[in-house]
């Protein structure tokens, strides 16, 4: 009978990575927020790595196009970040998108809000 190590599932490493990333890289712009005003009120809803590494996608609950801009400007200093505070090999090129699951879940409340109202009328 083969024993497993304290019971626990194993966990893929692609998912403690982005983890991992999506909270150094949460606090990172929390931190940046305090010197560049595009950057306050962002939330890091997830991160997902290439198989590789050498990729990995931010994901945001919103995204302006100005926010984004602001991001892109301070990508070098996100990934330094990265790398300080990971062991991770190399550290993977950051690319920022809005979470689709956000901008989802505000096209099913604003669908919703139409019924009710339509319905109240």
């Amino acid at each position: 009978m083969a024993h497993d190590k304290g019971g626990a599932r194993p966990y893929p490493r692609s998912a403690r990575v982005n983890q991992i990333l999506r909270e150094v890289i949460s606090d990172t712009v929390v931190r940046l927020s305090d010197i560049d005003d595009q950057l306050t009120l962002l939330t890091v809803t997830g991160v997902e790595t290439s198989p590789d590494l050498r990729q990995a996608t931010v994901f945001f609950d919103s995204l302006t196009p100005e926010v984004k801009e602001a991001l892109e400007a301070r990508r070098t200093q996100i990934q330094a970040m990265v790398n300080a505070q990971t062991d991770l090999k190399r550290t993977p090129k950051l690319t920022f998108r809005v979470d689709p699951a956000v901008s989802s879940g505000e096209a099913v409340e604003e669908i919703i809000r139409r019924l009710r109202d339509e319905h109240d009328a």
